[in-house]
């Protein structure tokens, strides 16, 4: 086992980028093997203070979802009726990968 490497590529500025990850079914049940790096967290907090913005900016960070949809692509409201109305209403978990 590898420990997988997080990609990275210099931009102009020669500030970090963060390219896009697209990993297999097989390399996420590798990854999961590396429980000391697996980050496991919800956010809990009154209505419009965050909790979307600070969601979606972490995992625009990961490289899951682009820079440029952090706050607006509403990656853990995952139900229709947050969805339809443009709001948090349950919590949802997030795992992630930590190095």
């Amino acid at each position: 086992h590898d420990n997988p490497k997080h990609h990275q590529s210099a931009s102009a500025k020669g500030n970090p980028t963060v390219k896009m990850v697209n990993f297999t079914i097989d390399q996420l049940r590798e990854i999961m093997d590396y429980k000391n790096n697996i980050r496991s967290m919800s956010v809990i907090a009154h209505v419009d203070h965050g909790k979307t913005t600070l969601t979606d900016s972490l995992v625009s960070r990961a490289g899951i979802i682009a820079n440029a949809r952090a706050g607006d692509a509403c990656y853990t409201d995952t139900r229709k009726d947050e969805q339809e109305r443009g709001i948090t209403i349950k919590s949802t978990g997030l795992s992630m990968y930590f190095e």
